[in-house]
């Protein structure tokens, strides 16, 4: 395969040769993978009497590699932006959508998977086998592989218009997100923002060549100064940037408002053409949860709840704000500066005191330190080739050193780079046909604010919160010990179960057991006081009420969109859940879903509940560490045993019971977030 030598995404002999990769390889690449993928399934079009080795592997293997290439270049898109990369990515979007959706309605293979599931054969098969078997089955249907022809062809046009829509959607928000900076020369304005984040300001400045200090729209630039900087007109000044992002109030080229409308629209007439009444259905026919009204139940419950304790937050901030700062009226570009300054003063702490103890080396290693006590399991640097100089690599090993698999970080925020924070596959665990096991491996990205003038990155509390959610999922990947490709790791998880394992990582940051190892202070190198952890324990449910109803607030949003019929108005939607959940109404020019991507450009839409509905199965699995002894290896070891071996062979629902022995209740959710009945402040 002389091709593979010159071209690096159709090498698959070891890890991706991400530095090597040039927009013009991806192209070539996928003429070459999509050609080897139609010749696996045309033969096993032919086949008669279909087996696992004659009709499933050989096109899993083919499809493999297509997919592996593929991703990695949606990863570079995301990760080192450049208008090449960009315009060969998109070059390739419509035809790599048209293929699947070819694939998901072809009746050969479609009536193949259904001989096969009725052959003796089927019946020896272990759990996993089963399970690929009965989800290629319903994929098919939910593909359209049972519509007459002249609606496959439309299902085929709406599949390639979606995904040129939503990928659309996120190039014009980090467009729109990278466009903006606000540069600020009068130091006296920035009073209050802290030291670090103003050295950031003036480097970022510095580097273009330009006086005073730059403030940009990414995360680790703009939440300091919405959260510290006593100057309200420049939190309004940024606050009104980062709401209008790709609106009709920006550039008109990155306007999201056509491509929402557009995007509900198509999802609508799809779902209809599958039989669904509207696109919740669709969507939850994959998922645990039943239908759209248990899911707006589930919600509306919580969000009732919520409420009270919401009610008395804005009471408490309107009223410390007009006390201290004469505001008449608490407008939401004080809301972040005014928890700030009453979480100051009534736990007597600031995230900025508390981010000096959390350096990022010393947080990894805390981290590995939490992973080797509960899996008996270590991290170890190795060689790797990377796409940026900030990006490592990890090799994930048994305590007998053999190998588990491999993880890269990337940690950082940088123009060129979406926002945020995710995991990914880079590949699966699954046994080859010389019944050698490949090992997983995954990838960790995030946004957080470097380190500057060469002392190491500090993390505010959050941000180490973000970094275990995420290595939560990273694990799940894993830690698999399921052989077959589509339900190993992550692969055939219900969604709304995949974040179980994220979120219940992040109960592990509030932990006295842990905190020392992962804690040193900037400056003396002390972990962090008792004293200091006390308070931030106290603080810990601080408006938490208020910040469960912002997710809920989304994820209501989101459900209720889609299951509207007609294309609702998607401004009044959003304006009127908020009154219903008592926010803080925002003003009118608010377009805050003109940058939701997680529902318009990720996997999420009618699914953003998941995180929630996750929550309840990741508290209540938590408690049983918190029964049985926090750092308990036994625990831990069960939890790897049911929970994130198991991948996607079984039901999540399944392999919570067995883990804990019983339904999930969401008594542990309440208390964990100070909400259970009666109980205030």
């Amino acid at each position: 395969m002389t091709a593979a030598v010159n071209n690096p995404l159709l090498d698959f002999s070891g890890l991706p040769r991400y530095a090597e990769v040039r927009p013009e390889h991806i192209t070539p690449a996928l003429d070459a993978l999509i050609e080897t993928c139609r010749a696996a399934v045309s033969a096993a079009e032919q086949i008669g009497k279909p087996s696992w080795d004659n009709f499933v592997s050989p096109v899993e293997n083919a499809l493999e590699q297509l997919g592996r290439a593929w991703g990695i270049a949606g990863h570079l898109e995301s990760v080192v932006n450049t208008p090449e990369l960009r315009e060969a990515y998109n070059a390739n979007l419509g035809r790599i959508s048209n293929f699947y959706t070819e694939l998901g309605q072809n009746e050969a293979l479609y009536a193949g998977y259904k001989k096969l599931a009725k052959s003796a054969e089927f019946k020896k098969y272990a759990l996993a086998r089963k399970t690929i078997v009965e989800h290629a089955l319903r994929d098919f249907r939910l593909s359209g592989a049972e519509l007459p022809p002249e609606q496959k062809v439309r299902f085929t046009e709406l599949a390639e218009r979606l995904s040129e829509l939503t990928n659309r959607f996120s190039q014009n928000l980090l467009d729109a997100t990278d466009s903006y900076a606000a540069y600020i020369e009068d130091e006296k304005r920035l009073a209050g923002l802290p030291a670090d984040n103003l050295a950031a300001a003036r480097a970022a400045a510095e580097e273009e060549g330009r006086p005073g200090y730059k403030f940009t729209l990414k995360a680790p630039s703009y939440i300091p100064v919405m959260q510290y900087v006593r100057d309200r007109a420049l939190r309004e000044q940024m606050y009104t940037a980062y709401v209008t992002r790709a609106s009709e109030f920006d550039q008109a080229q990155w306007d999201n408002t056509p491509l929402i409308n557009e995007i509900l629209q198509l999802r609508q007439e799809a779902a209809q053409m599958l039989g669904f009444a509207n696109f919740g259905e669709e969507s939850l026919a994959t998922k645990m949860a039943e239908s759209p009204e248990q899911v707006l139940h589930f919600l509306r419950d919580l969000a009732k709840r919520c409420r009270p304790f919401v009610m008395s937050d804005r009471s408490e901030m309107s009223t410390w704000a007009y006390t201290n700062l004469g505001y008449k009226q608490l407008e939401p570009w004080d809301v972040g500066f005014v928890s700030e300054k009453i979480r100051e003063q009534k736990y007597a702490f600031s995230e900025q005191e508390v981010k000096q103890y959390f350096t990022e080396p010393t947080v990894l290693s805390g981290l590995f330190h939490l992973i080797e006590t509960l899996y008996g399991l270590r991290f170890e640097p190795a060689e790797a080739p990377v796409w940026h100089p900030d990006v490592r690599y990890y090799e994930l090993k048994n305590a007998d050193g053999s190998l588990v698999g491999g993880l890269y970080l990337d940690l950082y925020a940088r123009t060129a780079k979406q926002g945020g924070a995710w995991m990914n596959d880079v590949r699966g665990r699954r046994k080859l046909d010389d019944g050698s096991i490949q090992p997983p491996v995954a990838l960790v990205v995030c946004n957080f604010a470097s380190g500057v003038d060469g002392k190491p990155a500090l993390l505010p509390h959050d941000d180490v919160i973000t970094l275990f959610h995420e290595f939560g999922h990273a694990l799940h990947h894993l830690l698999t010990q399921v052989d077959e490709l589509g339900v190993s790791g992550i692969s055939g998880v219900e969604w709304d179960a995949v974040e179980l394992p994220s979120q219940f990582m992040e109960n592990f940051c509030w932990e006295w057991q842990v905190l020392p190892k992962m804690t040193s202070h900037a400056e003396t190198g002390e972990t962090l006081p008792k004293e200091l952890f006390g308070k931030m324990l106290a603080a810990k449910n601080f408006q938490s009420a208020s910040v469960m109803q912002r997710q809920l607030y989304f994820s209501i949003f989101d459900m209720e969109l889609h299951q509207k019929i007609e294309a609702p108005a998607v401004q009044e939607l959003a304006e009127k859940i908020q009154q219903d959940l008592a926010l803080l109404q925002p003003p009118f020019y608010n377009r805050f879903p003109q940058s939701f991507s997680h529902i318009f450009a990720g996997g999420y839409a009618a699914g953003y509940y998941s995180y929630k509905w996750a929550e309840v199965l990741s508290a209540d699995a938590y408690s049983a560490f918190e029964e049985e002894g926090v750092l308990n290896p036994q625990t831990g070891a069960r939890f790897r045993l049911e929970i994130l071996a198991r991948g996607g062979e079984r039901p999540a629902l399944e392999s919570f019971k067995a883990f804990r022995g019983r339904e999930p209740s969401i008594d542990a959710l309440l208390r964990h977030n100070g909400l259970e009945d009666g109980h205030h402040g």
